[in-house]
């Protein structure tokens, strides 16, 4: 991949967060809330987006004219090979539609959560022989590096909450993944979208920001009932502290 430098600046962090980073197009497979919050903030912070879903690109119309001319929507294999990040936020039960061959050397940010309530049943995680996201880095292969990140907090905290580098409010959010370079990666977009990164270890760690964990949604509300509260800034020690809760 060639290069580009580009100055991302956050229309929430303003002309204080000045980012450069050199990865300039983020490609998404799912546009849900997810999605489309990472869309927004995306674009808000200067980079390109391809958004896709499993309806078809004319679906996205009316978001991507929300988002304006850096957005555009294509399908799940043009976004996998257009992004130089790519974000795969879909239902965990759909994992064997996200296109294999277009993602092939890339580093993969998985937002997943297994529900079975709404996935169905998957014997594997079920039996606790893997996790959700080392599901998907099964299916994917080992020529492609998945990080599990974006999956333990509410969409609506996830918009209102980055701020610039070293701001005193600023949350963050923790991944875990087998590559360092992919965790780098990682790293960096989130440091571009406006959150600090906590980092629990290799990709089966993810379990410990999974749903029913104290790391996952809680630290960034100030009750219980976090999809009905305000969000509440949620600085590195937090997520250290709740991490450390959950367990090895």
């Amino acid at each position: 991949m060639e290069a580009r430098a580009i100055r991302a600046v956050s229309r929430n962090r303003s002309a204080v967060g000045v980012v450069v980073a050199y990865m300039v197009t983020l490609g998404l497979i799912g546009s849900g809330n997810i999605g489309s919050t990472l869309a927004r903030l995306a674009v808000d912070s200067g980079l390109d987006v391809v958004l896709s879903n499993s309806r078809g690109p004319e679906t996205l119309r009316d978001l991507v004219a929300e988002l304006g001319p850096r957005a555009r929507a294509a399908t799940a294999a043009e976004a996998a090979a257009a992004g130089d990040w790519v974000v795969v936020t879909i239902p965990v039960k759909a994992y064997q539609q996200v296109p294999r061959e277009p993602l092939a050397g890339k580093t993969v940010l998985d937002t997943g959560n297994y529900y079975p309530q709404r996935d169905g049943n998957i014997p594997e995680l079920d039996k606790k022989e893997t996790t959700d996201s080392g599901l998907l880095q099964g299916y994917l292969g080992g020529d492609v590096h998945v990080v599990k990140v974006f999956n333990n907090i509410y969409f609506k905290h996830l918009g209102l909450l980055p701020r610039p580098a070293g701001a005193a409010d600023r949350s963050a959010l923790p991944i875990a993944g087998d590559d360092a370079g992919a965790k780098a990666q990682a790293r960096e977009l989130l440091d571009v979208l406006g959150f600090d990164t906590v980092d629990a270890g290799p990709l089966a760690e993810g379990r410990r920001f999974q749903p029913d964990t104290p790391a996952y949604g809680l630290p960034y509300a100030s009750a219980a009932d976090f999809m009905n509260e305000p969000p509440q800034p949620a600085p590195v020690t937090a997520i250290e502290a709740a991490l450390a809760a959950a367990g090895n």
